[in-house]
């Protein structure tokens, strides 16, 4: 009797705690517990790191191949302001970064510093872009070399390339005496609209040397539309524009 009377009082015992795990514990896990996400600042649920890789958007470290910048230009574009740019090759296939930041140097013949300034640009993915600023402002001294390196880690996200739908449908280039022009037609052949577009354009000699770039915004383009981008310059090439590149920029 005495091992029946403990059976059950362990019995009894077990369904109490049972009880009250259900009754109080459960929902107090559901006040308390959070869900793994990709912003919680660790690495739990799928991700391959603290919130990035597996499920999170945001690519790890180690899953991207670092940009590479080719070379940087600059040009006058009005008396005492200059355009400047710098050609980046993103190598990654399905990763883009937004708002990359960089850092922006330009010197005179004997070195010394003319200017200097800090902004950012997106990298779309497998793509080659610019690092494009207009008007900077160096006065009455002339540049003889510009510095560009990256300020920080870009951002790395998870993406396909937006713009893959718009191609070039034709170039037309012009030269007056002192100016020079370019008129740009793109075509959308997706079925669905294209957002604000950034086009940047660069102009190259026969040794595959830029000799001019320019950017423009264009609204959108319509579902199997076609637009022109314009694109001028104060500046006369003499002829010696050889090839042009388009580089169009979903924003």
């Amino acid at each position: 009797m005495n091992s029946w009377a403990q059976k059950r009082r362990l019995i009894y015992g077990v369904a109490v705690v049972v009880f009250l795990l259900v009754v109080i514990g459960l929902p107090l896990w559901k006040v308390f517990y959070k869900a793994p996400t990709c912003f919680d600042g660790a690495q739990n649920g799928k991700e391959s790191g603290i919130d990035c890789g597996g499920s999170c958007v945001k690519l790890c470290a180690s899953a991207f191949l670092s940009p590479v910048n080719t070379w940087t230009r600059f040009e006058e574009a009005a008396p005492g302001y200059y355009n400047v740019a710098a050609y980046v090759i993103n190598p990654n296939t399905d990763g883009e970064a937004f708002g990359a930041p960089y850092h922006m140097e330009l010197y005179d013949k004997s070195g010394m510093l003319i200017t200097e300034y800090e902004s950012t640009f997106d990298l779309p993915p497998n793509r080659n872009t610019l690092a494009f600023k207009a008007l900077v402002k160096v006065g009455q001294r002339i540049p003889a070399k510009a510095v560009f390196r990256f300020s920080g880690t870009p951002d790395w996200h998870k993406a396909t390339d937006r713009v893959k739908s718009i191609i070039v449908l034709d170039t037309s280039y012009k030269e007056e005496s002192n100016s020079s022009s370019l008129s740009v037609t793109l075509k959308n052949n997706d079925v669905v609209s294209m957002g604000k577009l950034a086009i940047y354009a660069i102009l190259f000699n026969k040794d595959g040397n830029a000799v001019g770039f320019s950017s423009t915004r264009l609204d959108g383009i319509k579902a199997g539309g076609t637009i022109v981008a314009p694109f001028t310059w104060p500046v006369s090439r003499k002829g010696a524009v050889i090839s042009i590149e388009v580089l169009p920029v979903a924003e």
